[in-house]
């Protein structure tokens, strides 16, 4: 069984102060994985965030898209137009590996690794958030919130704060 690692969002319109160090973290852990994938949001024209929340960065070919951190050779990217990125393509990329887990970093933890997170539950698969390897940019306090939420919603145990020996899971958060 393969178990991918499933990088969200570490892109430049998402990096400050406070999600500065995920590239390079995300790039050193991405080097124990066998299978690697990456998210890039984009925010089209028309989009509820446009036209609810009002929130227009992230446009399509904006530098706002554009990935934070080279990823390894033989990644496979997705581009996705929501908080989440589980759809029938990437379902069926996970099902060809064989894979029951799939272990997530990123950016950010509030919103987009909790709704990916959320949905490999609801899917069937062991979604492990790999914390030490996610922020928010909003801050730590929203980084936090998302952990809490998610050790609610997905379970304490997959959760994990310690990457351990080799760039794998170590401790629960």
């Amino acid at each position: 069984m393969t178990v991918p690692l499933l990088i969200i969002d570490v892109q430049k319109g998402f990096i400050n102060a406070h999600t500065a160090g995920i590239p390079g973290i995300v790039v050193a852990l991405a080097a124990h994985y066998e299978r690697v994938i990456a998210t890039r949001f984009i925010n089209p024209h028309g989009s509820a965030y446009r036209r609810l929340i009002h929130w227009d960065r992230f446009a399509p070919g904006s530098e706002d898209t554009q990935l934070a951190f080279v990823p390894p050779p033989g990644t496979a990217l997705i581009e996705k137009f929501s908080y989440g990125c589980i759809d029938a393509g990437f379902r069926a990329r996970i099902e060809m590996m064989n894979a029951t887990e799939v272990h997530l970093c990123g950016i950010a933890t509030d919103n987009c690794v909790l709704k990916c997170a959320v949905d490999l539950f609801e899917a069937g698969y062991r979604p492990v958030v790999l914390a030490a390897a996610c922020a928010s940019h909003a801050g730590p306090d929203y980084h936090d919130w998302g952990l809490r939420i998610l050790k609610r919603l997905i379970g304490s145990e997959q959760v994990v704060d310690d990457l351990g020996p080799g760039g794998r899971p170590g401790t629960v958060a």
